[in-house]
């Protein structure tokens, strides 16, 4: 086999994936296919207010009804505690998350669920979702973050408790101004307001995001049965499959190892589907009923009901030196968390300056509850909105000052040992390689002709987390190799899986057979999320490779009569020097004899560091800006990331091009569109505009391959920061291609018209 350009036999490569013919043939079986023996079918009744009191639910018609097998409300869940949940990526209110599933006292939000029923059929389920009688007390609701913290706004929670970064702890109702906010988190480096005073240059905007949605194909799908013996068997699409056993025992009261989960086959995710909305309410169906329960969602209680990403209201200030050095960064982020507290705003904290070395910092960070769906993570959650807030800033800094935006970002680089927010210093990170290329790219170079045309650039940063992955290697008679791992495959894991165990034992990808098995079948797996699935999986799959190489060693010594340590293995071939001279022997041979040399190898691990380490992406971006219409065509997007190593180059393309699509579609087109009466008008993809072939162009990328020296491999989670971008570099083309600003998200062809018709905004205020 031909070695890749860094030397490995197999990564680096680009083999067909292994679960490649069952997709494209339409034999993988996702959650909507399951079909269980008398499975009764699910539907939920949801409120038409943004908030009120519930007085009074009525079930009786809807349980006389013929077919119907089961009915229950908020009363059929245990009281359950305010438990904090460890859910990896995320911690989650075990009370909360229930009361998301099914209100109890109020509803928070137009489609908050009151009541299930199940009925031997979906439509007989319909029916009687509609004769359940509920009785409300409209209350008032607010729906924007800014209106959320005024004194006299709506209060959602009566015992909301806002926690303060200084450990302060203030009761909702005492508060007046914070009853909305759930947190306030800070970070602070130096003195922001000295050095601002100071600044040559002062550079401050304000901004606002409305929410998006996730875009996933398939919606949210479960099938649920629980047995006689208190067994739940859960069938489901999420990405987390212990996520949905710990948090589906809280909500009913069980342990967790009464609770089996089987991942299907997932159409998407991008962080929608780290939380339950059906599995709990099936679960209880099922027992009521002794069937099998099945609930999957409409389009329209997807978009309504789904975990959107936060909406934002922000600003941001920047002071530098005429020479160009920034100074000072200083940043508020309001997001909304939807009906419960939660909100990503901690990953626009931790995130948005750390591209630049700046002495004087200070983000603040607020999260705050107001009458819309839960919100929910949204790949490289909370960062998108601050990066669009912060690289407008700084490439309106560039222009004040008259440098070359990307000169401009290369003289405030962070490098090697300075500090990331958090105050951590930075390990070997490519960034200044990746703001090189994007210099001296040809498409930084190539003309723009033509009016009403510009070029955008921006940059972001991720910490990426990581967490624990455990996965299982089992050795077969004829020298392929199994491996079993807990981490469900959303964009080509398995693949990544195989290739990593075939290069540590010297073996073809086709040689290793990836799964994706149940919670009863392997180790406490993290979710496949913060794109850390391939390092921490990769990482476990490597401890297991060395413990199946050691063992496979002892039986080629077995063979030979000589002690282990004078056996060596290299490239699938075990060698050693014996009495009767020269020896080797391949890993598929010697596997033939395994049961001759004391049985089965197999080997189980879990990765011994969670942590991913950073990384940076980049995106350079042309657009046209019609004066006419306020339309917004891409011309060109040239995408960046420092991958660290690709171990299949085609997938990390994949990830790249797909999350720039998604990043041009949060900058142009995609937004809730909300009532004052909080019905969204566009819940359907046919009025939510995600986009299509004929609004993007050809995605290049570019991928850089600085190692990360945490990894054996060098590989650093790519998934996520791509995202991030994207929304800023099309901001900043539309500011050059016009001379306005766009401050808002999306910049659909009215916002750019409104803009352009009050002329270009200020680009700076100077301090001196």
């Amino acid at each position: 086999m031909a070695e890749s350009a860094a030397g490995f036999r197999v990564l680096g490569t680009t083999p067909v994936r292994h679960d490649g013919v069952d997709k494209v043939t339409g034999r993988a079986r996702y959650a909507a296919d399951v079909r269980l023996p008398r499975t009764a079918y699910a539907k939920l009744v949801r409120s038409p207010y943004a908030h009120a009191r519930i007085l009074r639910i009525d079930t009786s018609k809807a349980a006389a009804l013929p077919g119907v097998v089961a009915v229950m409300t908020a009363a059929g869940l245990p009281i359950i505690e305010d438990r904090i949940l460890d859910l990896a990526e995320t911690q989650a209110n075990a009370r909360m998350l229930a009361e998301n599933l099914l209100a109890s006292t109020k509803v928070l939000y137009v489609g908050h669920a009151v009541a299930a029923v199940a009925a031997t059929d979906v439509h007989t389920a319909e029916e009687a979702a509609r004769l359940v009688e509920v009785e409300y007390e409209p209350l008032p609701a607010v729906f924007d973050v800014r209106d959320a913290m005024r004194p006299d706004a709506p209060i959602l929670h009566e015992r909301l408790t806002s926690h303060y970064k200084v450990a302060r702890f203030d009761r909702g109702t005492d508060t007046g101004q914070h009853g909305n906010v759930a947190s306030h988190q800070q970070i602070r480096r130096g003195d922001v307001e000295a050095a601002l005073a100071a600044a040559d240059v002062v550079v401050e905007r304000e901004f606002t995001t409305s929410p998006v949605h996730q875009g996933y194909i398939e919606p949210p799908s479960s099938t649920v049965l629980w047995q006689p013996d208190g067994k739940i068997t859960i069938w489901t699409s999420t990405q987390s499959t212990f996520n949905i056993r710990t948090s589906t025992a809280a909500m009913l009261g069980v342990p967790e190892s009464s609770v089996k989960v089987i991942p299907m086959e997932i159409g998407g995710g991008f962080g929608g589907k780290n939380i339950t909305y059906t599995d709990p309410i099936c679960a209880v169906l099922s027992r009521m009923s002794g069937r099998p329960v099945k609930l999957s969602l409409t389009r329209k209680e997807v978009l309504e009901t789904a975990g959107p990403a936060s909406g934002s209201y922000m600003r941001c200030t920047a002071g530098a030196t005429r020479d160009g050095r920034i100074t000072a960064l200083k940043v508020y982020l309001a997001y909304d968390a939807g009906a419960y507290p939660g909100s990503p705003v901690g990953g626009g904290v931790v995130t948005c300056t750390a591209c630049y070395n700046v002495e004087n910092v200070q983000v603040d960070g607020y999260d705050v509850v107001v009458n819309r769906p839960k919100t929910a993570s949204y790949r490289a959650p909370g960062q998108p909105q601050a990066t669009f807030a912060v690289d407008s800033v700084i490439d309106d800094l560039a222009e004040r000052l008259g440098m070359d935006p990307l000169e401009l970002r290369l003289k405030n680089a962070v490098r090697e040992g300075d500090r990331d927010p958090n105050g951590n210093r930075f390990a070997p990170i490519g960034y200044v390689e990746l703001l090189e290329a994007m210099r001296d790219h040809p498409h930084y170079r190539a003309p723009l002709e033509g009016p009403n045309r510009g070029r955008g650039v921006a940059v972001a940063y991720r910490h990426n987390g990581g967490n624990r992955s455990s996965v299982q290697l089992s050795v077969n008679a004829d020298g392929t190799v199994n491996c079993v791992t807990g981490a469900v495959d959303i964009g080509g894991s398995r693949a990544t899986s195989a290739m990593a165990a075939a290069e540590a034992l010297g073996l073809a990808a086709a040689d290793v057979h990836p799964s994706v098995t149940d919670t009863d079948s392997i180790g406490w797996t993290g979710a496949t999320a913060g794109s850390r699935t391939t390092y921490d999986t990769t990482l476990a799959i490597y401890h297991a490779a060395q413990a199946i190489k050691q063992q496979m060693t002892r039986r080629a010594a077995l063979l030979w009569e000589v002690e282990p340590e004078a056996v060596q293995f290299a490239g699938g071939v075990f060698s050693a020097e014996t009495a009767e001279g020269a020896k080797s022997i391949g890993f598929k041979d010697l596997a033939r004899r395994l049961l001759a040399t004391g049985g089965p190898v197999v080997a189980s691990a879990i990765n011994d560091n969670n942590a991913v380490g950073p990384i940076f992406g980049g995106n350079i971006v042309d657009v046209e800006v019609d004066a006419e219409t306020g339309k917004v065509d891409v011309l060109r997007c040239t995408a960046f990331i420092d991958a660290g190593r690709a171990l299949h180059p085609d997938y990390v393309a994949g990830q790249v091009q797909g999350a720039a699509v998604q990043g041009i579609g949060w900058a142009l087109h995609e937004e809730y569109f909300v009532g004052d009466d909080g019905v969204m008008r566009n819940a359907s993809l046919l009025d939510y505009r995600l986009p299509t072939t004929l609004d993007v162009p050809m995605i290049d990328t570019v991928l850089l391959e600085i190692p990360n020296p945490r990894h054996p491999f060098g590989v650093r989670g790519v998934a996520e920061v791509p995202l991030v971008p994207p929304a800023a570099a099309v901001a900043n083309a539309i500011a050059r291609a016009t001379g306005v600003r766009p401050v808002h998200l999306p910049m659909k062809p009215g916002a750019v018209l409104e803009a352009l018709a009050q002329g270009a905004l200020p680009v700076a205020t100077s301090a001196d």
